[in-house]
């Protein structure tokens, strides 16, 4: 999957906070934001219109979906 050292560095585009990796899913942190990112074939989508289609998704249903 993604490794620690990019983990670490990635940030959400739209808020600029840092993102959780959730399954197959990065996660930002700001709750006011709340958009969730896919990783597809080991790649994340960090575009913000990717994220906007996920805002009002919960975080543990994100399990349940295919990115």
């Amino acid at each position: 999957m993604l490794s620690e050292e990019l983990l670490a560095i990635l940030a959400c585009p739209a808020c600029k906070t840092k993102v959780a990796l959730v399954g197959k899913w990065l996660v930002c942190q700001n709750d006011a934001c709340k958009r969730k990112y896919p990783i597809k074939d080991e790649i994340p989508i960090m575009l913000i219109e990717e994220g906007d289609k996920y805002v009002n998704v919960p975080v543990d249903d994100l399990a349940k979906m295919e990115p």
